[in-house]
């Protein structure tokens, strides 16, 4: 039987765990949103790709058209409704689901400030400085430009066309603007963060493949507060937090 895989690869584990799997002789097929992660799934070889998004009926809609076996979520940790629609998609088509999410990082410091949301965020900054320094990436920036306008920020993003527009479309200055591709070591961030004149630094727990060690190592060394967007609560049917925790469900269930 030729097992067939929706992987949502939304990751940079998400890419390598379409090639793991495809490697495992399974029958990938890997779904982006963004040019830069088709470009990152064309080289894995054996794995096709969808790049049109998705919503959960259309989600359904492709499971069923594709008979496909099993939907793995390798989708970021904080990309609550892309999980959601997945779980309720995979219930309607009536197929499996397991949710790959990388581990948090634990980090005793007595400077974080743990809030649900990205207003939250925004809020519990201004309350700890002027200068803030964004590590959330670029979907949520409209957010804090629109809640901190009293305030300097920084914004760290990705450094592609897409991204660097939608920086410039919300008044964000080239100065306001680090245009770079992880990961950072502790002593780059060390030095950004000193350049930026950061005074706060706003993140997300999205583990040591999302560089939250060293964000969390470098704001240490320099004393500054960190606020810290933990990850949405959801329930997922099935859970793995490895590759071989992904495979072995897949071969128990299929």
């Amino acid at each position: 039987m030729n097992t067939k895989i929706f992987l949502i690869a939304g990751t940079e584990d998400g890419r390598k765990l379409a090639e793991f799997l495809s490697g495992k002789s399974f029958d990938v097929t890997a779904s982006v949103v963004s040019d830069y992660g088709r470009k990152l799934l064309e080289t894995c070889a054996g794995v096709k790709i969808n790049d049109k998004p998705l919503d959960r009926d259309e989600l359904e809609k492709i499971l069923r058209v594709g008979d496909f076996n099993c939907l793995v979520d390798a989708s970021h940790p904080y990309a609550k409704n892309i999980s959601t629609n997945a779980i309720a998609a995979t219930q309607a088509a009536q197929i499996f689901y397991v949710r790959y999410e990388r581990a948090e990082v634990a980090f005793a410091y007595e400077k974080i400030y743990h809030v649900d949301s990205y207003e939250e965020a925004a809020v519990k900054a201004a309350e700890l400085g002027k200068n803030i320094f964004l590590t959330t990436g670029s979907r949520s920036l409209k957010i804090f430009v629109d809640l901190l306008k009293d305030c300097n920020l920084t914004a760290r993003v990705l450094p592609t066309a897409e991204v660097l527009s939608q920086c410039e479309s919300l008044g964000l200055t080239p100065k306001q603007i680090i245009a770079m591709q992880g990961a950072f070591s502790v002593e780059l961030n060390v030095e950004l963060f000193k350049h930026a004149g950061a005074e706060v630094i706003v993140t997300k727990n999205s583990g040591q493949t999302g560089g939250a060690d060293t964000k969390l190592e470098a704001a240490q060394i320099l004393n500054l507060p960190v606020v810290m967007i933990d990850r949405p609560k959801i329930f997922y049917p099935n859970l793995a937090a490895t590759f071989d925790d992904v495979l072995k469900f897949l071969e128990e269930n299929l």
